[in-house]
């Protein structure tokens, strides 16, 4: 009994030990995971532990399937290093074994989604001692930058359903981004009042597309509020961030309240403005119907805006402006008050006025008027007086004319009107030339005649010479001063003319005396001419005579001895005689003997 207590002992301490030294020999350990992009080169280090040499280490690597197998890839011993075929791997890896520092690196390049799996170290001792270890392989896709799209409608506030706001998009990211909504850098969690509905897309690549949308029960606060989107997403060692941008949706709330005002003109108003009103609730729903009201008269809004074009004072008073929602047929009034000012015509009286010279006049100048006005005479531009009423002493022909009464409003600019006031100061001709006028004009001309003549009545001009003879008037113009009259009298010789004026307070007359120059010159001219041509017929006749002009026959040699005498004769012949007197060069008489 004791012999075979001691051998089953012993035996018992053997196994023992061979069970210790078996699990002591290879020991393996690995990282949990690895984390890669999409498309990069992934390293998994298996660290083993083992009293044999690598000699005596056999190493494998597995992937493990999804349902859950597991897939030899590679095989190394002391003999041989094995890739194995038709893998998902086989053209893609490269173990390195590193003795000294007990290390197996498995290396993938050209990392794909479906890569993402469990892989296994297996590493196995002549001894039987064997031992594993897992790695996860992890890969990562950058998402593409999310876009956002609000509504292009807008939402009312008093909708009772959840109104959507907007969408968000994330495409392409590897594992699936999430989509946050914000309204104003608040996140919004769903509720009662906010919705968030995600959906996810796989696409054909393995990459996944998220979108989400919004919805909310609007409020009228949410007019100014800024909606956005911001997308995490997890890539190799952390989380990343990105957001979209900024959106705002146009919400639509009924009006409390209603104000109307006159947009222009601004100050006060007068007759023949525009007044253009301005109506506006503090709501803005498309369904509200704007109309002004006066009295009886209804105007529609268009744009919140109306113009009254060329007011008159019957448009003063209460303006209502009422707005009525269409949807809820709520209705609010908002008013204001509106005056236009006035100013009737100025009005003078009297209009026409007739005094005598000498005499006094007096004239007033009155305008109606909503406000306080200022009044001016004026006579060709002049200024003659302030106030209301116009008094000239002593009237002469200077204050004859037209005076112009101009009534404005100083607190208005253009608020003008104006009235005329014609006056007529009677009176006996009186001549605005020189009464008298003295002149010379050549002979065979045409002289223009004009005098300038007033009083009241218009005097009756006529033109006469000085031997009574009327002159036909070229022109007769009456003025606001007078009358002006022109003739044109033909030059022959002195001539003295009149200019007669007469009315039923008297007459008077202005003269104008021409003298003609040039009739004494034409007269000696004439004269020397006649005993020029006298001369010249006695010279002929006294060469006749003596035979020097070709046709009489008794002609005398041209070479005979000139006579001692060189008096030069002239035969003069009166018209009832045949006699002949001879004359020498100093009027002596010659017998005719010498002829």
């Amino acid at each position: 009994m004791d012999a075979r207590l001691s051998a089953s002992l012993l035996a018992g301490l053997v196994l023992l030990l061979h069970g210790f030294t078996a699990w002591a020999i290879v020991e393996v350990s690995m990282e949990d995971r690895v984390e890669v992009f999409k498309g990069d080169t992934a390293q998994m280090t298996c660290m083993f532990t083992s009293d044999d040499g690598i000699g005596a280490l056999t190493i494998q690597w597995f992937y493990v399937l999804r349902t859950g197998e597991k897939q030899k890839i590679y095989y190394q011993d002391a003999t041989m290093q094995v890739v194995d075929r038709a893998t998902p791997f086989t053209d893609r890896i490269m173990v390195n074994v590193t003795a000294a520092t007990g290390e197996v690196v498995l290396t993938i390049t050209d990392v794909q989604l479906k890569d993402q799996l469990e892989f296994i170290c297996l590493v196995k001792s002549l001894t039987d001692g064997v031992s594993e270890g897992r790695t996860k392989l992890l890969v990562f896709e950058r998402p593409d930058f999310p876009t956002i799209e609000g509504v292009q409608t807008g939402i009312y506030v008093h909708e009772e359903m959840l109104s959507k706001i907007g969408s968000c998009e994330v495409k392409n990211g590897f594992p699936k981004p999430n989509i946050t909504w914000y309204r104003n850098n608040a996140p919004l969690r769903a509720s009662d009042v906010v919705k968030v509905m995600p959906s996810t897309t796989t696409e054909s690549s393995g990459l996944f597309s998220v979108r989400s949308e919004l919805s909310l029960k609007v409020m009228k606060e949410d007019k100014d509020a800024q909606f956005y989107c911001e997308v995490t997403y997890l890539v190799p060692g952390g989380t990343r961030m990105t957001e979209t941008g900024r959106i705002n949706i146009t919400v639509y709330y009924p009006s409390t309240a209603v104000h109307v005002w006159v947009e222009s003109p601004k100050g006060k108003i007068k007759e023949g403005d525009s007044i253009m009103f301005n109506c506006h609730g503090n709501g803005n729903t498309p369904s509200s119907v704007y109309v002004i009201r006066h009295k009886d008269n209804e105007y529609a809004l268009e744009s919140n805006m109306f113009v009254l074009e060329n007011v008159t004072r019957l448009q003063s008073g209460h303006y209502e402006c009422i707005s009525m929602d269409m949807e809820t047929y709520e209705e609010l009034t908002g008013n204001t008050t509106v005056f236009v000012n006035y100013l009737d015509r100025a009005v003078v009286m009297p209009t026409v006025m007739e005094v005598a010279q000498g005499e006094k006049l007096t004239a007033t100048c009155n305008a109606l008027s909503s406000l306080q006005t200022h009044t001016a005479w004026f006579k060709e531009n002049r200024k003659l007086s302030v106030g209301h009423t116009l008094m000239v002493e002593g009237a002469t022909f200077d204050t004859a004319g037209i005076y112009r009464c101009v009534v404005t409003v100083p607190e208005i600019d253009g608020m003008e009107t104006m009235a005329t006031l014609r006056v007529n100061v009677k009176g006996a001709p009186e001549f605005m030339n020189p009464k008298h006028r003295v002149m010379e004009e050549s002979v065979a001309t045409t002289v223009d005649l004009s005098c300038h003549v007033r009083g009241f009545p218009a005097p009756s001009v006529i033109w006469t010479t000085s031997d009574g003879k009327v002159l036909k008037t070229t022109s007769q113009t009456e003025r606001e001063d007078g009358v002006h009259s022109m003739v044109s009298v033909e030059v022959t010789s002195d001539l003295t003319a009149f200019c007669n004026a007469s009315n039923e307070y008297g007459a008077d007359a202005a003269s104008f005396d021409i003298k003609a120059k040039g009739s004494g010159v034409i007269i000696a001219v004439i004269i020397i001419c006649i005993l020029l041509l006298a001369i010249l017929g006695s010279v002929l006749y006294f060469l006749y005579k003596k035979g020097k002009i070709c046709g009489r026959s008794g002609k005398r040699d041209l070479t005979k001895e000139k006579s001692s005498k060189d008096n030069i004769v002239v035969e003069m012949k009166s018209d009832n005689t045949e006699d002949a007197v001879l004359l020498g060069v100093n009027g002596e008489k010659l017998p005719p003997s010498n002829q």
